[in-house]
This record gives structure tokens, sequence and C-alpha cells, in this order.
């Protein structure tokens, strides 16, 4: 090879051959997709391959790559796998993720890629903040497009990934186009100063020269594993085929130019030999791996519908704990930590001596040092960071300050960590928990005091779990951290907090909670049948009970209550088992009723138990903001008398 650089033979022809192999690969894709072979799209990397290429030469076993929807070049460059990778696309079973992920989500070997621009960021922090903690000398590199510069969670986790010094590797592909969108119309400034402004170092090179590329690479993932710091590439490269199959319309003579320029078409015309040998390989190869997906069988859907035991629901009466709801929550906090060292606690002012808006992590930083970490206001990074530790292993417990920022970290919960064990073919479990305080009550206003676990709802992969007064939470927060392969997200409600757990009921009740892993609490009188059945979670608990003694008391119509600890997704066998066959069915919620958990709570019982109940009642908030003013948010919001007067009214109808 002609150059000025003292590259090994070796490592030269490795990237050439990985850069070719890229090429005719996605040469093929382009072509089964011509013929109607392929379903969906595929972004191809055809003119950047030797970004790759050059990049995977300098990694070592055990270090991890995020990669986006152009990543077919990068997959091949760090697994070699072109059997899966083709039966991935192809739709057949035998597919690195059983195509289930497709062209744009893949995962092998410490290989991920997903489609959402610039969600990717945290996700690589967390591995990278993992591989520290682990000490193992690994880092994590994540590849990401110029267009990807326009998103805020890429200078969020710079900032993170350089106050936490992470041995983060960024390389930028810098293409000059976001899809059709040329450069000079969407970015100020220049791609350096970014890194910069971080106290992140940074170089600049380019696929077209990648002999130079190589060694300035090699230096950066040698002082990102050596220094434990973040470091960042940009690449300046140019894609010669459309982003997306067809969607190109830039000037053929513009393209003309760079096909001139393009590494793999000058190694054809200036170095013969060396190409033909090399092309014959590469090509060979694909066919045979084509052959191999072609035989291949499709892909099976394993199509896992969450089920339950529908055998009579076992009930427990509850023992009596005389505990604060935030001292038990701290309590759990504490003994997880000691007892898996792979916990973790992070969020917004959770050190000490803060301990957390609403004290739940209280002194867990004088216990457990780095383990608990104060972040940045960065919702959606320090979710995606969870995430990305939760990939390697740990256990982290994000805590989100007010359920109402829950909007901001939304895109990591739906679009990443809840999609990765199905995605991926159960080749990851996450175990992320997210948990955070909702509701009303306190004259927090509109934009603290919301419930918004509706928007949640519903999100394949997402368990939700509502915590009341009337257990104690130690058991459940356990079981999370023990057992759970999916991201669980819960709703603390803030108005429980300074309570303690449930010891007393009205005179003639008792409760009861069922045999499920998170239970489904019943309060029921103990001699007489009731006439109204009360469904409710959360911070509903309390106000549901004082309902119901007051219902007892004043009007002489007995009640019982359900309380579901988890509502997504719920078990409805206890609630159905539960209600006696003719009675009238309350649901009661603090969040918006539109399409919520009480639409849901009707539909399903209407669905299992046809003709069972014959009047149901919806209580919700107004369809406001929540207001300041006491006066007003006691109006927004259901309350004891509302309960009332709504059910007295249900009753005397009825009658």
């Amino acid at each position: 090879m002609k150059g000025n650089y003292n590259m090994q033979n070796d490592v030269s022809i490795n990237i050439i051959t990985k850069a070719l192999l890229a090429r005719r690969v996605e040469e093929k894709l382009l072509e089964l997709y011509s013929l109607n072979l392929l379903n969906g799209t595929i972004h191809t990397c055809i003119g950047e391959e030797f970004s790759g290429a050059v990049i995977t030469e300098c990694l070592e076993k055990g270090d991890s790559i995020f990669s986006n929807h152009r990543c077919h070049g990068h997959f091949l460059s760090f697994t070699d796998d072109v059997e899966g990778l083709l039966a991935e696309i192809m739709g057949k079973e035998s597919g690195i993720c059983a195509g289930r992920g497709g062209s744009q989500h893949l995962c092998k070997d410490n290989f991920y890629s997903n489609g959402i621009q610039g969600g990717i960021l945290p996700l690589a922090a967390g591995l990278a903040l993992s591989r520290k903690m682990k000490k193992n000398n690994k880092i994590s590199v994540v590849f990401i497009g110029d267009g990807t510069l326009g998103e805020g969670m890429v200078y969020e986790s710079m900032n993170l990934a350089s106050k936490w010094e992470l041995p983060l590797f960024i390389v930028v592909e810098n293409n000059f186009y976001s899809q059709s969108t040329t450069q000079n119309e969407t970015l100020a400034g220049d791609i350096q100063t970014r890194a910069k402004a971080f106290n992140i170092y940074s170089e600049q090179g380019s696929t077209w020269e990648w002999e130079e590329l190589y060694f300035k690479a090699k230096k950066m993932v040698d002082y990102v594993r050596e220094e434990c710091r973040p470091a960042l590439l940009q690449i300046d490269t140019y894609r010669l085929k459309a982003h997306s199959k067809g969607d190109d319309f830039r000037p053929r003579e513009v393209l003309e130019v760079y096909e001139k320029k393009d590494p793999l078409n000058k190694l054809m015309q200036n170095e013969v030999e060396l190409f033909n040998r090399i092309n014959v390989e590469v090509c060979e190869r694909v066919e045979k791996a084509l052959k191999v997906a072609q035989s291949s069988d499709m892909a099976k859907g394993n199509f896992k519908q969450t089920t339950y035991n529908t055998l009579p629901t076992k009930w427990e009466e509850i023992k009596e704990q005389k505990v604060r709801l935030v001292k038990a929550l701290n309590d759990v906090m504490k003994d997880i930590m000691k007892e898996h060292e792979n916990s973790l606690f992070i969020g917004e002012d959770v050190k000490s001596p803060y301990g957390g808006t609403f004290k739940v992590s209280q002194d867990l930083s004088y216990l457990y040092g780095e383990r608990v970490r104060n972040t940045p206001i960065a919702e959606g990074v320090i979710t995606g960071i969870g995430a990305g530790l939760a990939l390697d292993g740990f256990v982290p417990m994000v805590e989100i300050m007010f359920g109402d920022f829950t909007t901001l970290a939304f895109d990591q919960i739906l679009n990443h960590a809840c999609k990765f064990r199905y995605m991926y073919n159960g080749q990851v479990s996450p175990n992320l928990i997210v948990r955070t305080p909702m509701g009303g009550r306190r004259g927090y206003g509109p934009t603290h005091s919301q419930t918004l676990d509706r928007h949640f709802m519903g999100i394949p992969g997402l368990r939700m779990i509502a915590i009341n007064h009337l257990i104690n939470p130690a058991s459940l927060y356990k079981k999370l951290v023990e057992e759970s392969q999916d991201c669980t997200l819960v709703i603390e409600n803030k108005l429980l907090y300074p309570k303690y757990i449930k010891t007393n009921y009205p005179d003639g009740f008792k409760a009861y909670c069922s045999d499920e892993k998170y239970p489904t609490i019943l309060i029921k009188p103990e001699l007489a049948k009731p006439y109204v059945t009360i469904v409710g979670y959360g911070g509903m608990s309390d106000i549901i009970i004082k309902a119901m003694e007051r219902l007892f008391i004043d009007h002489d119509i007995i009640a019982q209550a359900i309380i579901p600890t988890q509502i997504y997704p719920m078990n409805f066998q206890p609630l159905i088992d539960s209600i006696p066959k003719g009675t009238i069915v309350v649901v009661v919620e603090e969040g918006q009723g539109f399409a919520a958990f009480g639409t849901e709570v009707i539909a399903q019982i209407v669905e299992k138990a046809p003709n069972h109940i014959h009047k149901f009642i919806r209580i919700q908030p107004k369809d406001i903001a929540i207001p300041t003013a006491v006066h007003l948010e006691q109006e927004a919001l259901p309350g004891v008398e509302q309960i009332i007067g709504e059910i007295v009214k249900g009753v005397d109808e009825e009658q």
C-alpha cells in the first residue's frame, strides 16, 4: 500500500476488507429491494464505509458500539456476521434478532443500534459508566451523524460524560446532509467547538484519508481507555446513495465528484491486483451468506401476551405495620443497596444532606458513595444512562423529581428501554427502575401536580407500579430489583409520603392482599355484602377509604375498595373475583379520565364478565390544568365529598 503512514500491512488489509464487505452487502440489499424481496427500508452507508472499518480496527474485545439507523457498516466491521445481518433484514429466524429488529435495530456481542436520532447517546454514556465502575478497561463507542447534532440529548450526554469522566468515544460521521437537507441550512458554528465547550478532546479526519484517520482514531481510543475521559472524532465523509433507497435529490454532478474521490473506487483503479483479490473473496462470501439466509425459516412471532392465573384469587389479611411511607421507602433503598452491589441510585439532588426532594434517598450517599449520583437537570439523559447501565447488568433506580417531568424521559422509556428485550430477541434484559412522585393536593400548581400514568399505559415491555399506603413497599421494590427483566415505572403519590402505612380500618372492615407478586388490595366488610365497589390506586387509596367510612355512617351504603398495585399490565382476575354480581362499580382516578385507567377497568369487566355489572360510575378530575390556589385545586381533583355525592346519586337512581 502507498502512503505516508507506517501502517502494518495486515491492518491495512483488514480495513479495506471490512469496508468492501460493507459495500457489497449493501449493494446486495439494494438489489433485493429492487426485486421486492425485502420489507421496510434500509439506510446504506455506501461511500462512508471506512468510518466503521477504521474505528473497529482500533477496538478491543469487550468494547461496545452503539449505532444508529445507518448501522450496517458499523455492525459488519465490528461483528463480521454477514449471515446474521442478511437473515435479519430478510425477516428470517436465523437473523441476529430473529427478524424482530430488521435493518435499524441490531444487537450482537456488545453491538446495539436503534433508529431514534440522539437517543443512543445517553445509553452509550450509561454503558461507559458501567465500564468505569467495573474497572475493566473497556470503552463505549457511539456513532452519530452530523444531523443528530440538532438533538439536545447530544449535549446533555456530552456534559455528563465529561463531568463524570466516562470512557466514551463519540464518532460524528459528517456527511453534510440530514436526509435531504444540507448542513448549511441546519448547523450553526462548527462541530469541534461543540466538544470543546464541554472540555472534551476532539479531532477531525476523513474517510478519504483513511490511513491518517486510523492513526488519529487509534490515538483517541487509547486516550479514552487510558485516561478514562470522553473524546469526539469528527469524520468527514459522503454518502453516495440515497438516504433511504430512493429519496435522493442531490445534483448528479456533485455526486460524480465524490464518486471519483471515494476511497474504494480509487483502490479499484490504483491497486487493481489487491482490490480484485479482496473483492473476489468478499463477493463469494456475500453470495454464500445470501444462500444461507434464503434457505432459512421465516421468523416466528413468538408473541407472548401477558397471561394471568384465572384460578380463584387467594387472599391474606394484611398485617399491621407502624411506619411512615417515606421511612419505609428510605429503609428499603438502604437494604437494596446493601444487599445488591450492582444497584445504583441516580437523580437530581438525591445525595445527602439534601436526600431528594421528598427525602427517599436520605443518607444513601453517605453509605454507598459513588453508587449514589447527583445529576444535572436532564431527565431524558438520566433515564437513558440508567438504561445503558442496565444493559450491562446493573440495576439502576432512577429518580425523576416530579412525575410531571417524566414527559422529558418519555422517549428513553418508550423507544429504548422498553423495546430492548423483545426487539433484540432476548439477548439483553435491562432491569431499569424509574421512580417518581406524582399527584396534586400540595399546591404545587399546573406543572408539578399532574398524574400522567395514562400516557405510559399500554407500552409493551413496561411495568407500572402504583405505591399505596396500605402495604409496605419494601417487598415490591425488592422483587423488582431481584426478578424484573424489563423497565418499570413506579408511581409514588407525594401526598402519601408523610402518612403511616395503614393500620386501622373502619369498624367492621378488614384489609386483604392477593397472592400476586405485586398484590391487589381488597378492603371489604366482614359480614355484610357490599352494594358498591370502589376501584382506585396510589394516592386515591386514602381518599377512597375515608369515603367508604362516611358512606356507611352517613348514608348506610356498604362499599368495598379494590386497590391494585400493578396498574399495567394489570391482572383483572382479583377484581372480577371480588365484585358481587349486580353491584355498582365506581372507578376513581386522579389523572385525566379520557382513555385512561378507569376506561380500561370498565372495558375489561364488560369483556371478561358480561352482564356481571349493570352500573358503572367514573370519577375523575376536571379537564383543566391543575390550579395552585388551594380551594381551586380541591375543586379540580376528586375528593371524599365528590365520591360520596356521586355514589349516593347513583344508588338513588338504582332504587
